[in-house]
């Protein structure tokens, strides 16, 4: 039965012929998709796999530049402020006042050190073959990208200090679970991302050097990509708007990459 219009329809199809309106997903299509997210810890996306390396690949360089510029590290393998400002870390002056736009991309792959580096990245290893299974590669790259730029807009309107983390994506990936759980009635789903919610919400509580307006910013704008996101291969026409946005926040991501490298040459030689 269509929830729309209460019309009875054949369970296969995913737009009722009588209303015109999307159809949630059947409870077998959900059961399989939920037996997938069940086994999704062991199947890596190929898209998770090249952030974890990014972020890992980043924090080296960080901690040889560290090494090099400012001579130690500390046990915990601390990076340099300096160095993570110089390598494009969010700062709100640098931002506003400099047009370095590119920092609001670059600094969601920038970490503070190895503990800061491993509880985002264990995070990201949990929940990125989720959202890639949920959303597809397309939409689940937007997600992280965008929502990460949007936790950092917000962070640079609230404080003007130095911030970094994948954190702000990481919540936007939360954020668009549970916005799309919402919309299409996955309650598995829905229970998986309120439990990370809450998680992130005590951790913003208890530690005060943890940027809570990067996480509200990218958990709001998460909420409303997955909102309104639409369902993973219904529409064709739609697949390919999102794989062009894909590709263009892909390039954007390029694009700060070598703005950051630009500002970070000259101290490095």
């Amino acid at each position: 039965m269509c929830p729309h219009c209460r019309a009875f329809i054949d369970s296969k199809d995913k737009t009722c012929q009588y209303c015109g309106n999307a159809l949630p997903m059947t409870a077998a299509s959900r059961l399989r998709r939920e037996e997938r997210m069940s086994m999704a810890g062991s199947q890596v996306g190929f898209t998770t796999i090249i952030l974890l390396l990014i972020n890992a690949a980043l924090f080296v360089t960080s901690l040889i530049l560290t090494i090099r510029l400012a001579g130690e590290t500390g046990m915990l393998a601390n990076i340099d402020g300096q160095v993570l400002l110089m390598m494009g870390g969010k700062f709100r002056l640098s931002i506003l006042l400099y047009g370095e736009w590119w920092r609001l991309l670059t600094a969601n792959f920038l970490h503070g050190g190895l503990m800061h580096l491993a509880f985002n990245m264990m995070s990201l290893y949990n929940l990125g073959p989720i959202a890639e299974d949920m959303f597809g590669t397309s939409r689940f790259l937007v997600f992280y990208l965008a929502t990460g730029v949007c936790g950092f807009a917000a962070s640079t309107m609230w404080s003007d200090g130095l911030s970094i983390g994948a954190s702000a994506s990481i919540c936007g990936l939360i954020g668009a679970m549970y916005g799309f759980s919402r919309r299409n009635f996955n309650s598995h789903l829905q229970s998986v991302a309120k439990r990370w919610i809450i998680a992130i919400a005590i951790f913003g509580f208890l530690f005060p050097n943890i940027d809570n307006a990067a996480h509200l910013g990218g958990l709001a704008a998460g909420l409303a990509f997955g909102y309104f996101c639409g369902t993973p291969g219904q529409d064709p026409g739609r697949e390919s708007v999102w794989k062009g946005a894909s590709i263009g926040v892909a390039t954007l991501t390029v694009a700060a990459f070598y703005f950051a490298y630009r500002n970070l040459a000259p101290a490095i030689g």
